[in-house]
């Protein structure tokens, strides 16, 4: 799990645990998860009876397409070819065989295929038991989350995919929706890898710029003299969590509140392109060098985070997304 802080930054500035928050780590990695797991981009607890979503937006920005089984198929060449170069020390490079299993880097599907209505694919699906220490937010009895997104770019929210919200008591789900329906095509940057999960309390400090005045002095003065990073450090744990708080610094904090009743929304989840930062800090202990940077093979805009809100008055309400 996390490795500890280098110090405990909150004997050092009291005044930080007004500011602290509980996030939950989720240290995806690819695995083989089922229906009763909480997973990343694993398969959903779906009732037989219950209609899969899709999106039926007809103004999805498009560059390259490409079917799910492509996608994957891709992915277990490249990681074939990865381990194989791992293995006995020569070239990275792919077979003829597998060469002719891969598209070629322009190869896209015919961009007319976006204009039909998308299947939703899921992106996390999290049990309450998983998550003890944590509100997931929705209905007080509800026990579980997922969490879905339409596979393509929506200009309207920011060139990034729309998210939905599911909360579910597992006591009312019947039956299991077999198979689920998949996308006709994606942008292949968000078509997750099933991940099994492993979910681990930490503790967060707000984004620096958002900390009052003279906090934020202090702790540039100290940073000079000790050597440390409060935002590294000690702020926002990189990679896939739950709640915590979000990072801004892409395009200044903005606030983000709900359309349909313009309450505040709260942070739900970060889906991240990498695992972790450079900052040693955050490296889980015993991870080793060569752990894969990105093993969901989620990328949001150009290695960014996608952060998911929810409001806190009606889980009717839309989710709302921010990418940073």
């Amino acid at each position: 799990m996390t490795s500890p802080p280098p110090v405990e930054i909150e004997e050092l500035f009291p005044e930080l645990r007004e500011h602290a928050a509980t996030a939950i780590r989720l240290h995806p990695r690819p695995g083989e998860p089922g229906v009763d797991d909480s997973s990343v981009g694993g398969p959903l607890r779906w009732p037989a009876g219950e209609p899969w979503p899709y999106c039926t937006d007809q103004d999805h920005y498009v560059d390259q397409l490409l079917t799910p089984d492509t996608v994957r198929r891709t992915r277990r060449v490249y990681a074939a070819a990865k381990a194989r170069a791992t293995a006995t020390g020569q070239k990275y490079t792919l077979t003829e065989a597998e060469q002719a299993e891969v598209p070629e880097f322009d190869y896209t599907e015919p961009l007319a295929l976006a204009k039909q209505p998308i299947a939703l694919v899921p992106v996390a699906q999290l049990y309450r038991h998983d998550v003890p220490d944590l509100d997931l937010g929705g209905p007080p009895d509800a026990d579980l989350l997922q969490v879905l997104w339409c596979p393509l770019d929506h200009p309207d929210t920011g060139y990034q995919p729309r998210v939905e919200l599911r909360w579910r008591r597992v006591a009312d789900i019947h039956g299991q929706l077999d198979p689920a329906p998949e996308p006709v095509v994606v942008n292949e940057n968000y078509l997750p890898t099933p991940c099994v999960v492993h979910p681990e309390p930490v503790r967060e400090h707000q984004y620096a710029d958002l900390l009052p005045e003279n906090l934020k002095t202090r702790l540039y003065a100290w940073e000079k003299q000790s050597g440390h990073s409060y935002q590294n450090d000690f702020s926002l744990a990189p990679g896939w969590k739950v709640g915590g708080f979000a990072n801004w610094s892409l395009s200044d904090w903005q606030p983000v509140d709900c359309t349909a009743c313009g309450t505040p929304m709260t942070l739900l989840l970060t889906a991240d392109s990498g695992a972790r930062t450079g900052s040693q800090r955050w490296r889980a202990t015993g991870e080793s060098a060569d752990a894969p940077m990105n093993p969901v093979d989620v990328l949001i805009g150009r290695g960014y985070a996608l952060y998911v809100f929810a409001c806190p008055t009606s889980a009717a309400h839309p989710a709302a997304t921010a990418m940073q």
